[in-house]
C-alpha cells in the first residue's frame, strides 16, 4: 500500500507541470482539442515508460544499494533543476542570423532548443497563433512536458517502481491536469495563487528522493 501511495505521489509530481501549462493556455484563451490532449498525455506516458526501461536496464548492472541511491539522487537532482527553472530569470538572446546552408544536425539542435523554449514559455507551442494546439504543436508540447519527467523516470526505475503502472498514471494525470488547468485559467484568471503552484513538483520530487535514500 505504501509503495502504491508513493507511486501515485510521484506520478502527481511528474504531471503537475501540465496543470501550470493548462492555466497559461486558459488565461490566454488558447484551446487544446481532445485529440491533441490525448496525444500530449500519450507523449508523457511513453517518455516515462522509455525512461524507466532504460533505468531497469541500468538496474541489472548495479548493486541494489547503489541503484536505489542513484535513483533517489536523480529524483533530488530533477527536483532541484525544476525549482531552478521556476525561479531562474529568463534570458533574452538575440536571434541568430540564419545561413543559407544548414546541415541536419543544426536543424535538430534548433528543434531541441525550441522544445526547451516551449517548456519555459508554453504559448510558443502555438506556432501558427491559431489559438488552438493541434497536430505537430501537440507533439512539441508533449515533448516539452516530458523532458523533466524522463530523468525522473530513470530514477523511479532504479528505485523499483513498476514502469507500466507509473507510465499509465502519468499519462492519465497529465491529460487530466492539463484539462483542469485550462478550465482554471478560463474561470479563475483573477486569482493570484493559480500561477504560484509551479514550485510544487520540484519540492515533491526532492522530498521523495530524500525519503528513499
Amino acid at each position: 500500500m505504501a509503495g502504491l501511495l508513493t507511486l501515485l505521489v510521484l506520478a502527481f509530481a511528474l504531471s503537475l507541470d501540465s496543470y501550470g501549462v493548462g492555466v497559461t493556455y486558459g488565461l490566454r484563451k488558447v484551446k487544446i482539442p481532445f485529440l491533441s490532449l490525448m496525444l500530449i498525455a500519450c507523449c508523457s506516458g511513453v517518455s516515462i515508460l522509455v525512461a524507466m526501461l532504460v533505468g531497469k536496464t541500468i538496474f541489472t548492472y548495479l548493486p541494489v544499494e547503489w541503484a536505489e541511491a542513484t535513483g533517489a539522487f536523480l529524483l533530488i537532482f530533477i527536483g532541484l533543476f525544476t525549482l531552478w527553472q521556476v525561479y531562474a530569470p529568463a534570458k533574452k538572446t538575440p536571434k541568430p542570423v540564419r545561413k543559407r546552408k544548414e546541415n541536419q544536425f543544426n536543424f535538430q539542435l534548433r528543434i531541441f532548443g525550441f522544445v526547451i523554449h516551449v517548456l519555459r514559455e508554453p504559448l510558443k507551442a502555438d506556432i501558427d497563433d491559431s489559438g488552438s494546439i493541434t497536430g505537430r504543436e501537440a507533439v512539441l508540447l508533449g515533448a516539452a512536458l516530458s523532458l523533466d519527467a524522463f530523468g525522473a523516470g530513470v530514477g523511479a526505475a532504479l528505485l523499483g517502481y513498476a514502469p507500466w503502472l507509473l507510465s499509465v498514471c502519468v499519462a492519465l494525470m497529465s491529460g487530466l491536469f492539463l484539462m483542469l488547468g485550462m478550465k482554471s485559467g478560463f474561470r479563475f484568471s483573477h486569482i493570484p495563487w493559480v500561477n504560484r503552484l509551479s514550485f510544487l513538483p520540484g519540492v515533491i520530487l526532492i522530498m521523495l528522493g530524500i525519503w528513499r535514500f
